[in-house]
């Protein structure tokens, strides 16, 4: 369910197939801090559109060694797709048997 023309797959995933900590390990750092949804989803607009160390939910080692990320380069619609396109892949809600 994910298009080759979708705006994670083209702005997001290629940036971080260069990091060592995969999107879905991030996910589930945000999921384990933020535990919603919508505070999920929240988190990560916030950060995307404003990175800084108090908002990672990478460790100290990982921010000394890769930094913060520079500030998104996309309008708020194509965030919020990029988003729910990431929420939506990684998910565990309804997954869990």
């Amino acid at each position: 369910y994910l298009s080759s023309d979708s705006i994670y797959q083209n702005r997001c995933v290629p940036c971080h197939e260069i990091l060592p900590v995969d999107l879905d390990k991030m996910f589930y750092s945000y999921l384990l801090k933020y535990s919603s949804e919508k505070n999920v989803k929240k988190s990560l607009r916030e950060y995307l559109q404003n990175p800084t160390k108090e908002k990672s939910v990478m460790s100290e080692a990982f921010i000394k060694r890769f930094g913060v990320k520079e500030p998104t380069e996309l309008n708020e619609k194509e965030l919020e797709e990029a988003i729910d396109t990431y929420w939506n892949i990684f998910k565990i809600f309804g997954k869990l048997e």
